[in-house]
């Protein structure tokens, strides 16, 4: 007799399912079917997401071929796989990163995020937030011209890449607080530096908890950041660290995308407003994002199955520093 299924499990349960899953796999070849069939319904780009912007994976000579090509050699490990994302502008190159395969993390993985107090979010995929901010940031790549522009928890850096090719900003810093992941942020510029033009591009190490070099202070016209709001331990610091680094001038402002997570964005912004910053809450900002949106919830669309519009539609934020006379917020 076929045992009941029972109630769906968290997400969060059901991460902890993929670390189970990522033990096992180094002392079984087993694969546990089980457990593989009830984590596809974790939110990962490989089970929905927005789809702003195509990618694929490269096999075969295409990929033997950027092995090879001089500048990119060796830039994927064994564990790795090179993804090709074509940029929705005309004459704007595609942008190869290198990525871990799925579910490839494993114990070391979280030992390193234990010493240096991150999380290891960054190398599990492109989040489906990611992908909304660089499909947003391409759209409107003329506010980066000129501007010098920070990435904050970048993980693989498609948002930054994604300015860097198809804005004339000055210059384009792409952070986490990972090292692993600044190691594939690296090696994501050096894929793709033919494609910058004139604008400047490097990865940094910048973790939240500690005090950023001098030169970097309040020296940033832009800063971008996708899906960063979603560990409460982390709040204060990333306020603080955007108020350090966003330059005291006219224009000059953070954009996040963060969907509300129950009371986790809102308790995110109460610290933007402890820090002194102000900020703008913008529910419909783009027009395809929202249409697309609104068919994953009337169920019109079906490729993302465990849609959820407080766990998965990203709101955009504009945070700037706090000018005198002016309210602290205000939602649109």
């Amino acid at each position: 007799m076929e045992k009941a299924s029972g109630p769906p499990s968290s997400p969060a349960s059901l991460r902890w399912e993929i670390l189970r899953r990522s033990f096992l796999s180094r002392s079984s070849p087993e694969p546990d079917h089980a457990s593989q069939k009830s984590t596809k319904i974790v939110s990962r780009k490989a089970a929905g997401g927005f789809k702003l912007i195509s990618c694929h994976p490269l096999s075969g000579h295409l990929a033997e071929g950027l092995s090879t090509s001089p500048g990119t050699k060796d830039l994927a490990g064994p564990r790795d796989v090179y993804i090709c994302y074509e940029l929705p502008v005309a004459s704007v190159p595609n942008l190869t990163l290198v990525q871990r395969m799925e579910e490839c993390i494993d114990l070391n993985d979280f030992q390193i995020s234990t010493t240096y107090n991150i999380d290891t979010t960054g190398l599990v995929c492109c989040w489906p937030s990611e992908d909304v901010l660089a499909y947003f940031c391409i759209i409107h790549q003329d506010m980066f011209r000129s501007k010098r522009v920070l990435e904050l928890g970048s993980g693989y850096g498609l948002a930054g890449l994604a300015i860097a090719a198809s804005s004339d900003a000055c210059e384009v810093v792409i952070s986490d607080g990972n090292p692993q992941v600044v190691d594939y942020i690296q090696r994501n510029i050096s894929a793709n530096a033919g494609g910058f033009g004139n604008t400047k591009v490097k990865s940094m190490t910048l973790h939240w908890n500690e005090e950023p070099a001098a030169d970097i202070l309040n020296s940033f016209d832009i800063i971008v950041a996708s899906d960063c709001t979603f560990f409460k331990e982390f709040h204060e610091s990333l306020a603080r660290m955007v108020k350090s680094l966003l330059k005291y001038s006219e224009g000059s402002e953070a954009i996040f995308l963060s969907p509300k997570r129950g009371d986790s964005l809102d308790k995110f912004l109460e610290k933007i407003m402890e820090a002194s910053l102000q900020y703008e809450l913008v529910k419909k900002y783009d027009s395809q994002v929202w249409n697309l949106h609104q068919n994953f919830l009337r169920g019109n669309d079906t490729s993302w199955p465990n849609y959820l519009e407080d766990h998965c539609y990203p709101l955009l934020i504009k945070i700037t520093h706090h000018e005198p006379e002016q309210p602290c917020h205000r939602s649109l």
